[in-house]
C-alpha cells in the first residue's frame, strides 16, 4: 500500500474512534440522567446544596422613578413701568425674602412725590385761611345776634351774618377734606416711588430662595407686571412619583421614602409622603404621589431624576428562605426540607408572603432546619441526599 493511502486510512480510523468515544459518553450521560430521575427512596443518595431557614425581619419594598420639583415658584415683576437701572441678583444667586432685586428709574416718581408734598402744603394753607375766615364769620354772627337782642340790629342783618358763618364753615370743611386728599396723594406717590425698588416677596416656610431664571436685562424698559426674575423655593423640595393601582393601596401619608439621584451616587436622601392624588390618569393608569424632602443646603435641584424606595410592608419575625428553594410540584408551591441531623429530603407545601431580593417569607407550612436550594429537581418526597455545600456562607450548613 502506498504511503498516501496509508495516511488516508489512518485518518479515517481516528475519526471512527473519536465518534465512538463521543457516542459512548453521550449514552452514559443519558443513562445516568434517566437513572437519576427514576430513583426511588432507598436508592443512591443525591448530592444537593442546602441553606438554613432564617427567622427575622423582612420588608416589602418598591422602587419608583420620578423627578424633583420646587416647593414654590414665583415670578418677580414690577408694579410700575419704567427702565431697569440695575439688577441686584443673577442666575443661581440666593435671594432672601423681602430683598431688593432690581432698581428702576425713579425720576418721575420722585417728582410726583415733590408735587404731592407741594399740593399738601397748599391745602394746609387753605385750611388755615378757611379756619380764620370761619372764626371771623362766627364772631360777626355773635356780635349781630347780641345787637339784635338789644334791638339795635334787624332780623335781616342777623340772617346775613348767619349765612356768612355757614358759608365759612362749609369752606373750612372743604379745606379739611382737601388736606385728607393731599395726604392720600402724597402717600400714593411715595408708595409708587417705593415700587421702583423691586422686592422679592413670597409666601412659604423658607426664608431663602434661588434665582432660577433671569428674564430681563439692565437698561430695558418694561411695563407694569412684566416678569423680571423667576425664583424658586428649594427647602423642602418636592419629589413626584407615579404609582400603579397595585401599590396605591399600600401607600399612606407620612410614610418614609428613601431617594437616590445620579447627581450624588452612593448617597441616600430621606423624605416622606405628603400628598397622594385621589384620581388616576386615564392614559397611564397611574396616580401622582408627592414627597417632601429636606434640602437645607439646596443640593437637590428641580428637574433632577430620582429613584424612590418605599417600604410598603414589614414583618419583624418572619420565616425566611432563599427564593431558589421554592419549587413547583403538581401545580403546588413548596420546598424540600432536610431536618437537622437527617439525610433525606421531605417535600412541604408552603404559602409565600413578602419577597425581598432573593429572600422569601413563608407564611404557612411548618418550615425549620435546612432547605434544598440546588438539586431539588432530582428529588422526590423522602429521597436520600448528600449535602454537597463545601465551604458555604453563613446561611448554609457545611457537609
Amino acid at each position: 500500500m502506498s504511503p498516501k493511502n496509508n495516511r488516508y486510512y489512518k485518518r479515517w480510523l481516528w475519526i471512527i474512534i473519536v465518534i465512538g468515544l463521543i457516542g459512548w459518553v453521550v449514552y452514559n450521560r443519558l443513562s445516568g440522567m434517566s437513572d437519576s430521575r427514576g430513583r426511588q427512596p432507598g436508592q443512591e443518595a443525591i448530592p444537593v446544596k442546602i441553606a438554613l431557614v432564617e427567622q427575622g425581619p423582612i420588608e416589602l419594598k418598591r422602587d419608583f422613578s420620578g423627578s424633583l420639583e420646587a416647593t414654590a415658584e414665583f415670578t418677580v415683576a414690577p408694579k410700575v413701568g419704567g427702565r431697569i437701572e440695575r439688577l441686584e441678583v443673577d442666575l443661581a444667586d440666593p435671594v432672601t425674602r423681602g430683598q431688593v432685586v432690581a432698581h428702576m428709574d425713579n425720576d418721575e416718581h420722585v417728582q410726583a412725590v415733590a408735587q404731592a408734598q407741594a399740593d399738601l402744603a397748599v391745602a394746609k394753607a387753605n385750611l388755615a385761611e378757611a379756619r380764620n375766615a370761619f372764626e371771623i364769620a362766627s364772631r360777626e354772627f355773635n356780635r349781630v345776634e347780641a345787637l339784635r337782642q338789644r334791638g339795635v340790629a334787624s332780623d335781616s342783618q342777623l340772617d346775613t351774618a348767619q349765612i356768612g358763618q355757614l358759608e365759612k364753615k362749609a369752606q373750612l370743611e372743604v379745606a379739611e377734606a382737601q388736606i385728607i386728599k393731599a395726604e392720600a396723594a402724597l402717600e400714593t406717590a411715595r408708595i409708587r416711588l417705593s415700587y421702583t425698588e423691586v422686592r422679592a416677596n413670597w409666601i412659604g416656610s423658607d426664608e431663602q430662595g434661588v434665582v432660577a431664571e433671569r428674564l430681563i436685562d439692565e437698561g430695558n424698559t418694561v411695563s407694569a407686571n412684566s416678569p423680571l426674575l423667576t425664583i424658586v423655593e428649594l427647602n423642602p423640595i418636592i419629589g413626584v412619583i407615579f404609582v400603579t393601582e397595585k401599590d396605591y393601596a399600600r401607600l399612606d401619608v407620612d410614610q418614609t421614602v428613601w431617594l437616590n439621584t445620579d447627581a450624588y451616587p452612593g448617597e441616600t436622601f430621606s423624605g416622606r409622603i405628603t400628598r397622594i392624588a385621589p384620581v388616576f390618569h386615564q392614559a397611564t393608569r397611574q396616580a401622582r404621589v408627592e414627597l417632601s424632602i429636606g434640602n437645607p443646603d439646596h443640593r437637590l435641584k428641580p428637574g433632577m431624576f430620582i429613584r424612590a424606595t418605599v417600604v410598603l410592608d414589614r414583618v419583624d419575625e418572619a420565616v425566611i428562605v432563599p427564593e431558589q428553594a421554592l419549587t413547583r410540584r403538581n401545580d403546588r408551591t413548596g420546598l424540600f426540607v432536610v431536618p437537622n441531623g437527617g439525610r433525606s429530603a421531605v417535600w412541604q407545601e408552603v404559602s409565600t408572603g413578602i419577597r425581598e431580593g432573593d429572600r422569601v417569607e413563608i407564611t404557612s407550612g411548618p418550615v425549620s432546619g435546612r432547605v434544598v436550594v440546588l438539586g431539588q429537581q432530582l428529588l422526590d418526597d423522602g429521597s436520600p441526599v448528600i449535602i454537597a455545600n463545601g465551604r458555604t456562607d453563613k446561611n448554609e450548613e457545611p457537609r
